[in-house]
């Protein structure tokens, strides 16, 4: 009886063992070995020839105190956060909008609608950049000709559009993903709630305003928070982008500088500790997000 009661008390974390291996591999050190390395810097001696000329050695937080103070690096958040603003009220506005409309009663090719505003998320970021590229080059571009058609010009990939070309692509492959989170949440809804609105006499404008939207609010909360956090993450669009223009420079956004300090420069102790304050960056607006609206995503009143 004792074995198989200490049996049975294993067995949880027996299951959980290969998780925990992953994490720890994956996740925990590679955040480890980020974090030493954000307090070393290599120190050359000489003219930096011979063995033991160049030497790692521990700085403190001076790699810290030269992230926080670089220009370029705030000039970047500057940039996402214009890029976010626009990409968050688009991207969730029109999920929100697909969704309301596929739940509602008199919806027709609701099945193909669905399949029609995922499939964009199904494409990869790199393949759908590439391919709004090659369309927003004017000699490509099929709204280049339209435009020339009615006595006007526009450069997609000009230094006061590329931010708008970059939200559109973000936009076309993240609505679907977004929709169907909202989309689920709704058909999980028990109809009667919609037929009791009904028979008080609402519409379906009113019941999506006083009804649906309310039920959604955790969800659109949650929502919020996944794009929040991708949009401060924005790499693939100008790194893809940018062979395509010289309007896109290599520290556009906060994690092409990081990429371009390591593998550009070879700075990598610079680097680690840039992308360190880029998480914590992201982790207070994040947090700070659901805080400010945490009564309303977990029904917590005060």
């Amino acid at each position: 009886m004792t074995g198989r009661g200490s049996g049975s008390r294993a067995a949880p974390y027996l299951f959980l063992t290969p998780a925990i291996v992953l994490f720890a591999l994956f996740l925990a050190l590679p955040i480890g070995y980020t974090a030493y390395l954000s307090l070393r810097a290599t120190k050359v001696s000489g003219l930096g020839l011979g063995r033991g000329a160049r030497r790692e050695v521990y700085v403190g937080f001076a790699n810290f105190a030269d992230a926080i103070g670089d220009s370029e690096l705030w000039a970047g958040w500057l940039r996402v956060l214009g890029y976010g603003a626009m990409v968050l009220v688009v991207m969730l506005g029109l999920a929100l909008l697909f969704a309301l409309l596929l739940d509602s009663a008199h919806v027709r090719l609701a099945r193909f609608s669905r399949i029609a505003i995922f499939l964009p998320y199904a494409v990869p970021g790199v393949a759908a950049t590439l391919l709004w590229g090659f369309l927003y080059l004017p000699s490509l571009s099929p709204a280049q000709g339209l435009l020339s058609a009615i006595g006007g010009e526009a450069d997609l990939l000009g230094a006061g559009t590329v931010v708008y070309s970059m939200a559109n692509v973000a936009v076309w492959g993240g609505v679907g993903f977004n929709m169907l989170v909202l989309y689920t949440t709704l058909r999980a809804v028990p109809r009667t709630y919609y037929e009791a609105a009904r028979i008080d006499g609402a519409g379906e404008l009113t019941i999506a305003l006083r009804v649906k939207i309310p039920i959604l609010t955790p969800a659109i909360i949650l929502t919020t928070v996944f794009s929040l956090i991708a949009t401060i993450q924005v790499f693939t669009e100008p790194t893809t982008l940018r062979p395509l223009t010289n309007t896109i420079s290599s520290t556009w956004s906060p994690l092409m500088k990081v990429y371009r300090d390591a593998f550009v420069t070879g700075n990598l102790y610079s680097a680690a500790a840039t992308s360190i304050v880029v998480a914590a960056i992201a982790l207070v607006l994040s947090f700070g997000f659901l805080r400010v609206v945490r009564d309303r995503a977990f029904e917590e009143r005060r």
